[in-house]
């Protein structure tokens, strides 16, 4: 099972979602691509310590963290 957790003002929420189940996965693909065009950073961990930034859906990463932008003030 993967998991994409959407951090926001209000905490997280997380979507899990099989992979291999190709109508779940295509939701999730949905949500990365309207994620990341809202300006959101995706990341996955590779091992503890070591994240590395996505720029396209990968539905074999275990857990995907979406960042919002960050706006400074």
């Amino acid at each position: 099972m993967a998991t994409q957790i959407v951090m926001d003002h209000s905490g997280d929420m997380r979507h899990h979602f099989d992979p291999t189940d190709a109508h779940a996965s295509a939701e999730a693909r949905r949500r990365f691509e309207t994620l990341i065009a809202a300006g959101f950073t995706a990341a996955v961990r590779m091992r503890p310590g070591d994240v590395r930034r996505l720029t396209a859906f990968d539905p074999h990463a275990d857990e995907t963290v979406f960042f919002p932008r960050l706006v400074g003030g």
